[in-house]
């Protein structure tokens, strides 16, 4: 499908995610940074912890929002908002003021605002797409999401430490171009929108995510999400901890790579093979079924991380890296594309922000690893993410292709299957 054919809402949500995305990315890496040097580890950790918490909960609230109200209206709002809050942080930054706790307040506030905004955006790509042309979309905004964040952390990292201010200016402008550009180009293609229920807005609000609770293959599959996300997380936390620890330095030359430089090598790796090879996989899988590619897929995925949970060795690093890059570039356009055409027309907002489940759980799992590793050996650390990466496999699988077979012989079908591709 090309660019000239896809509709203007689908082009308008890819340009302005873009900003978007390489926004957040210039900021939110360096965080816990800012606030450990300014006000101390422990405050540091407490606080963002919070702000995860809150945005779990406001995403829930932002997708009852979406289904309720016209989409377009709430993202001129929350972005302008974030626009105003971007000002609001970088003036508490000039040298005469450096209020750290309105900074805190502002960054609070953007997590916030940010959060509510987010499900419309993940529910605009699904109203505007058909089930025929929404692989293709998703591979492109995929694409398109780790560029963004490729370029806001390379922005973020020239600018932060002597030009924070300048930063957070620039970032501010960026900000605010988003919300008019929804108020100009974005049509308002959301027509089924959720009635209400019940006169108590909590009660309708429990109600309209009831749905999905309800919704067995969807709650499958944000489960089976959540753990083999967790396996890629662990990247940069178990795994990162470990090199950083263990990893033998090897030299090229002059240049000398540690484990830390080792972590910064296979991130800017997956990030190469992204940009570069997303959509020539995507072509090449669109011969095969929904069933093998998601299949095949994760499990390439799974015994690349399950590898690089123990591998020491800078050529098995690599090697391994590219093969998980692989894994996740052949199934994610596909099972994003089914996930999205597993959401009902009216709660598209509700389940979208109900499936951002399989990243707040994918990031606690991801951080415990960090306390599972002082007590296992990097081998037995390797097993547990390769049963983490099964359960997510069956679960996902299960959920997307197995509803009307008897579920005990499915079960066998799946495990047996995915053993075997694991042992080999």
């Amino acid at each position: 499908m090309k660019w000239k054919n896809y509709p203007q809402n689908i082009k308008v949500r890819l340009i302005t995610s873009f900003f978007n995305k390489a926004v957040a990315s210039a900021v939110m890496p360096f965080m816990a940074l800012f606030f450990a040097q300014e006000k101390g580890k422990v405050w540091a950790g407490l606080f963002l912890v919070f702000t995860v918490i809150i945005s779990f909960f406001i995403k829930l609230i932002g997708g009852y929002i979406s289904d309720r109200f016209p989409r377009k209206s709430v993202l001129v709002i929350t972005s302008s908002l974030s626009a105003v809050l971007f000002l609001i942080m970088s003036i508490s930054l000039l040298p005469l003021n450096n209020m750290i706790w309105l900074f805190a307040s502002g960054y609070l506030a953007f997590v916030i605002t940010n959060s509510l905004g987010r499900p419309a955006m993940h529910a605009i790509i699904i109203d505007s797409t058909t089930p025929e042309n929404r692989k293709a979309v998703y591979a492109i905004d995929y694409w398109l999401v780790n560029l963004s964040m490729a370029i806001g952390a390379a922005l973020g990292g020239l600018l932060y430490v002597n030009h924070q201010i300048e930063l957070f200016i620039l970032l501010t402008i960026i900000s605010a171009t988003l919300p008019i550009a929804y108020h100009i180009w974005l049509i308002d293609e959301h027509t089924n929108r959720l009635e209400k229920q019940h006169q108590n807005v909590f009660i309708d609000l429990i109600q309209s995510y009831k749905v999905a609770f309800q919704d067995r293959p969807f709650v499958k599959l944000v489960a089976g999400s959540m753990f083999i996300l967790a396996a890629e997380f662990t990247l940069n936390s178990y795994i990162g901890v470990r090199l950083a620890e263990t990893f033998k330095s090897v030299s090229i030359g002059e240049f000398e790579i540690g484990g830390v430089r080792m972590l910064s090598i296979l991130n800017i790796e997956n990030m190469l093979l992204v940009v570069f090879l997303t959509f020539f996989i995507t072509k090449f899988t669109d011969r095969f079924s929904k069933q093998k590619i998601i299949l095949i897929g994760l499990i390439i995925y799974g015994i690349g991380y399950v590898t690089l949970t123990s591998a020491n060795s800078w050529y098995l690093l690599v090697i391994f890296g590219f093969i998980a890059t692989i894994g996740e570039l052949v199934y994610s356009p596909t099972l994003n594309a089914e996930q999205a055409n597993m959401m009902p027309a009216d709660k598209r907002g509700s389940y979208s922000a109900f499936s951002n489940l399989s990243f707040s759980g994918a990031e606690l799992i991801a951080r415990s690893t960090i306390i599972l590793g002082a007590f296992l050996i990097p081998t037995m650390m390797s097993v547990y993410i390769g049963i983490i990466s099964m359960i997510g496999i069956f679960l996902i699988y299960s959920g997307l292709f197995v509803k009307n077979s008897r579920p005990i012989e499915n079960r066998k079908a799946i495990l047996t299957t995915t053993m075997k591709l694991f042992s080999k």
